[in-house]
C-alpha cells in the first residue's frame, strides 16, 4: 500500500514553550482507515492541524500525495476534508447553502447532484432547506461532515466525529464512512469511542505526550500486546480463594462463583496447566469456562500508562 501522507521528524513547540509534538514519524496508506488514539493533550489535534495546514510546524516535513504541505499548500489542502472537533458553522444558513458554499471555497464547479447524494448519504436531505440553528447536535455534526465532503476530497480527517451523537446516528455515520473507504477515500480519525477504532480501523496509532508510542494493524496489536482472561465457572461458590491454588493472576469473583485468571498468550508458560491441576487437587469442580481477549481500550490504557 503506497503512502498518501508521509510525516517525518515533525515537531511543534508553541510560543509558551509547550512541546505538543516531538519528532513524529508516520506514514498513512492510501485508502486505509487510520485511528489516532491518545488522551486529552496528547497532540492529536495539533497533528491534524499541521497536516491540514492550520498549524505551522516547528520542524520536520509533511507531504500529502507527494506535495509538501507548506510549499504546495493549495494542492495539499484541496485533497483534504476536515471535520474539526469544535463546531464551526454559520447557524443562520440553510443546510444546502452551507454545504454548497464549502464546495465553492475549493474552486469546484457547482454539482447539485453530488451535493444531493452527500446529503442523502448523511440523512440530511429532508433538512436541506432548514437553518442549521434549528437542527439537533447530531444533525449539526452531520452537516460538518457534509461540508468536509463537499469538494470530493481524497483524504478525510475526522476529529472526534461522533462526539455528542446518539447511537443510531453514530451507526449510520459509520456506514457512510465505510462507503467512502470503498470509493478509495483515506480516513484518519480520532475518537474516544475505542470500540469504533477496534471495529473500523485498519491500523491504530497511539500518541502520548506528543510522541507516537506505537503504530500497528488493529488485529496484530491486540494479538501482540493483548492479554487473555480465563473465566472458570464453579459448580459450588467459594467463601475465599484456597491458598493451595497458588497461581499469580487468579482472582475470585465477588459472588464466589467465578475464578478469573489473567495470562499472557505469548509467554512460554501460561500457567493454565498448573491452575487446572491445583483445582483438581483442591477438589473444586468447574461447570464451564470461557476466555476473553483484552479490548483495544485496555491495551491503550496500558500503553499510555507505560509512558507516564
Amino acid at each position: 500500500m503506497s503512502s498518501i501522507i508521509s510525516i517525518k521528524g515533525l515537531s511543534k513547540t508553541y510560543a509558551g514553550g509547550f512541546e505538543a509534538l516531538k519528532s513524529v514519524d508516520l506514514d498513512i496508506g492510501e485508502g486505509e482507515i487510520f485511528a489516532l488514539l491518545g488522551p486529552n493533550g496528547a497532540g492529536k489535534t495539533t497533528l491534524i492541524g499541521v497536516v491540514c495546514g492550520l498549524v505551522t510546524p516547528t520542524a520536520g516535513t509533511v507531504t500529502v500525495d507527494g506535495h509538501d504541505i507548506i510549499r504546495d499548500f493549495r494542492a495539499t489542502r484541496s485533497r483534504i476534508g476536515l471535520v474539526p472537533q469544535e463546531m464551526s458553522i454559520d447557524m443562520f444558513t440553510t443546510v444546502w447553502s452551507s454545504v454548497s458554499f464549502s464546495r465553492g471555497l475549493f474552486g469546484k464547479p457547482p454539482d447539485p447532484a453530488y451535493i444531493e447524494q452527500v446529503l442523502r448519504d448523511l440523512s440530511l436531505w429532508d433538512k436541506k432547506d432548514e437553518q442549521i440553528r434549528t437542527l439537533s447536535g447530531g444533525m449539526k455534526r452531520r452537516v460538518m461532515i457534509a461540508k468536509a465532503l463537499a469538494h470530493e476530497p481524497e483524504i478525510l480527517f475526522l476529529d472526534e466525529p461522533t462526539a455528542g451523537v446518539d447511537v443510531e446516528l453514530r451507526q449510520s455515520m459509520w456506514q457512510v464512512i465505510g462507503r467512502l473507504r470503498e470509493h478509495g477515500v483515506t480516513i484518519i480519525l480520532t475518537t474516544h469511542y475505542i470500540e469504533e477504532a477496534e471495529q473500523m480501523a485498519d491500523r491504530v496509532g497511539v500518541i502520548s505526550r506528543g510522541e507516537i508510542v506505537v503504530v500497528e494493524e488493529t488485529g496484530t496489536l491486540m494479538n501482540k500486546m493483548g492479554r487473555k482472561q480465563l473465566i472458570l465457572y464453579l459448580s459450588e461458590p467459594l467463601a475465599a480463594l484456597p491458598a493451595e491454588l497458588g497461581v499469580n493472576g487468579l482472582e475470585l469473583s465477588a459472588g464466589g462463583t467465578e475464578l478469573h485468571f489473567d495470562y499472557d498468550t505469548h509467554a512460554d508458560r501460561t500457567g493454565i496447566t498448573t491452575l487446572l491441576a491445583n483445582l483438581n487437587r483442591a477438589g473444586l469442580s468447574v461447570r464451564d469456562l470461557e476466555t476473553r481477549q483484552s479490548s483495544l481500550e485496555e491495551i491503550f490504557v496500558d500503553l499510555v500508562g507505560s509512558q507516564s
